[in-house]
């Protein structure tokens, strides 16, 4: 059977549904709310734009360190499509405040909304992922999570051309935005009432609502599943490798390719339709089986498209002036830039590759008992590696490494990081040796 029957299923298309309308608000607010912050609220304040800008990362990533231990608990005590039709009515409260905050120009308003939308999305998160084993059968887990990753990377996309296109337009721009997340909440409200119900899986739990201590006591667990907590790494390691990425393609289109807005958002799109296309490819390299066979080709992948970035270097291009920048159509009339294109979209596609098949590792091999919690604490490391994602770009940025040797640097670090985790823990190899022998 194949993946894409999934969408035809009540088990599971809701569920798409939901999580792909959750995404895309998201990043349609989020990133609506970094274009307000520079060229209209940042006039309101004496902070730099880009501090702000990098204040609100931080306020959304927040909720993921506070929030998330208390998240998986609630998660694995409660019937799971309750809450999230719950946590979708709350979304649309969120949304109307962000409204507020939008037509009265109001910056702490819009942070706080912020804020609080990181906080839905750290309660949503276990509830996401912790129903899919429920409703998926074995041999669907690896196609649904597939679907899962390509769903919100397209959302990503999406909500960043979205919010980041229509803020802009004068006059309406606010009033347009505004429209739009609260419609997009409402019709992911309407979405998760068709879940079907997916039984509590520990209702003797007793939620601790000590923070800290909770925290600790999952990551603690998750550290003792030795083959579970290395695939929580190893899915963390590609979300410092996702971040840094994609938070260099708008300098890399401007400083280094010249390229305007509608070139950043092509690279974008190239980087998504890999991650999308090789998402949705794994199910058939690993005949619908979970495979940690293919982490391996993608961590290979990963390195050798970062490579050739590098080798590109600076394309040396002389069709624009000092001061001047590509429009689309002529930047695609150079070969070098399909190249680039090429390599973003390998990228993307190895990166599918490399994290559906762990992401399948995780909700198979947890506890039931405890999955929603064990989803809870990979948010938790996934937040720690992209806030360390951002220091280390930051760093490599103030030792004045360019673009490209960032991309070399990262692909390198790529190759001793998981070469580690292959050796340390050989099935990985192993079952890369079976597939390949057929």
């Amino acid at each position: 059977m194949s993946q894409y029957t999934l969408l035809k299923s009540a088990r599971f298309l809701p569920i798409f549904v939901t999580q792909f309308l959750s995404a895309l608000n998201d990043n349609i607010f989020k990133n609506a709310l970094v274009i307000y912050i520079a060229f209209t609220l940042a006039d309101q304040t004496s902070m730099d734009s880009s501090i702000l800008v990098i204040t609100a990362g931080g306020l959304f990533i927040l909720p993921y360190f506070l929030f998330s231990a208390t998240a998986g608990q609630i998660a694995d005590k409660y019937e799971k499509s309750f809450l999230i039709r719950r946590i979708k009515l709350v979304e649309i409260l969120i949304m109307g405040f962000a409204v507020v905050g939008f037509l009265t120009e109001s910056l702490p308003l819009l942070m706080v909304v912020l804020f609080l939308m990181g906080m839905q999305s750290t309660f949503f998160g276990p509830l996401k992922y912790g129903i899919l084993p429920q409703h998926l059968e074995f041999r669907e887990l690896t196609g649904g999570n597939g679907l899962v990753q390509m769903g919100t990377y397209l959302a990503i996309l999406g909500g960043t051309i979205i919010g980041g296109a229509l803020i802009n337009l004068k006059g309406v721009g606010v009033s347009i935005v505004s429209s739009i997340v609260i419609c997009v909440a409402l019709l992911g409200w309407l979405s998760s009432r068709y879940i079907p119900d997916a039984e509590a899986a520990d209702k003797t739990l007793i939620i601790d609502w000590n923070i800290l201590k909770q925290t600790l006591k999952i990551l603690r667990y998750v550290i003792s599943e030795k083959e579970i907590f290395i695939a929580i790494v190893a899915i963390s390691w590609f979300w410092f490798i996702g971040a840094t990425y994609l938070s260099l393609v708008p300098t890399y289109s401007r400083d280094v390719l010249f390229g305007d807005e509608l070139v950043t958002t092509s690279l974008l799109t190239a980087f998504s339709i890999g991650i999308g296309s090789g998402s949705l490819v794994c199910e058939r390299l690993s005949r619908a089986k979970i495979e940690p066979g293919l982490v391996p080709i993608g961590a290979l992948g990963l390195s050798l498209f970062a490579f050739d970035l590098y080798f590109i270097g600076m394309p040396g291009i002389t069709g624009v002036t000092a001061g001047q920048q590509f429009v689309f159509m002529d930047f695609m009339q150079y070969t070098i830039h399909w190249r680039i294109l090429f390599d973003l979209i390998g990228i993307g596609f190895f990166g599918g590759v490399y994290i559906v098949p762990l992401y399948a590792m995780v909700q198979h091999r947890a506890s039931p008992s405890l999955r929603a919690r064990v989803i809870a604490a990979t948010n938790i490391l996934n937040a720690i590696f992209m806030v360390t994602s951002a220091l280390v770009v930051i760093s490599l940025i103030k030792l004045l490494y360019s673009i490209p040797q960032i991309y070399l640097f990262v692909g390198i670090l790529n190759l001793i990081i998981t070469g580690v985790i292959f050796v340390k823990y050989p099935e990985y190899l192993q079952r890369l040796i079976a597939i390949t022998r057929g």
